[in-house]
């Protein structure tokens, strides 16, 4: 089995950590095994959602694999590039949900802030060991936590290298929702039905949309125009949407 995992159900791309033997603890190998898999979930239009997994109940990921030291001779940012931690940022593009479970620290933990959505099972524990370790590099696995929890809180996470349960996590608004172990793999499959329901260009605009203007001033962000909203108005998902509201009926999306 490989240690990263890509295939395709329908309209879903499942990419599964596999190497629960190192806490999924994520090789060059699987950098790149990574970035393969982002390129081909952008590109394929028939594509309209994914979601991130790991096997093992005990970790989701602790990170990147350091067994070898910490120099990782920045091929990449971490993860395939998704993190932007280590290298240049790449973005997936469609809707990403992150079943988490276990040890989600680090660069984990990191991985797990990229996603849209998380759903996290109730033996989640997040954190940032690299204070408490000193093995924290010129970027650190900081600034995703700082933006996504309560200043307070995240610089905690950061400054200390301890960790939060996942019902804590919940009240600070990190995770979607909190289930059993068990019922992680559903869980995350109803999230990926929701967002299957909705036109996917439209959800892919909307993404597009939001993280493109995150960090400016909201008068800027009301002010910019996105080129994948224009897109989407001449879409025949747009025309099909009109034309199922009419009916009464529910749309039939193509992604076209």
């Amino acid at each position: 089995m490989a240690d990263l995992e890509f295939h395709r159900e329908g309209h879903i791309a499942h990419v599964r950590l596999n190497r629960p033997q190192g806490l999924n603890a994520i090789t060059p190998e699987m950098d790149q095994a990574m970035y393969d898999a982002w390129r081909e979930i952008n590109a394929d239009p028939d594509i309209w959602a994914v979601i991130l997994s790991a096997e093992g109940e005990k970790a989701f990921c602790i990170g990147a694999d350091v067994s070898g030291g910490t120099d990782r001779d920045g091929r990449m940012a971490l993860a395939g590039g998704l993190t932007g931690i280590g290298g240049p940022l790449v973005t997936c593009r469609k809707p990403m949900i992150a079943a988490v479970q276990g040890f989600c620290v680090g660069g984990g933990f990191e991985l797990a802030m990229c996603a849209d959505i998380i759903v996290a099972a109730d033996t989640t524990q997040f954190g940032l060991p690299e204070t408490k370790v000193g093995i924290i590099g010129e970027c650190g696995v900081v600034h995703r936590a700082v933006r996504q929890l309560p200043y307070h809180i995240a610089m905690a996470l950061i400054l200390t290298g301890e960790r939060i349960k996942v019902a804590e996590a919940a009240r600070y608004g990190l995770v979607n929702e909190v289930v059993p172990y068990s019922d992680l793999a559903e869980a995350a499959r109803k999230w990926a039905d929701k967002l299957l329901a909705a036109s996917p260009l439209a959800v892919q605009a909307a993404k597009d949309a939001a993280l493109g203007r995150l960090g400016y001033p909201l008068d800027v962000a009301l002010a910019t125009r996105f080129e994948a909203i224009e897109a989407y108005e001449a879409a025949a998902d747009r025309l099909e949407g009109l034309a199922a509201a009419s009916q009464r009926r529910k749309p039939v999306w193509t992604g076209r």
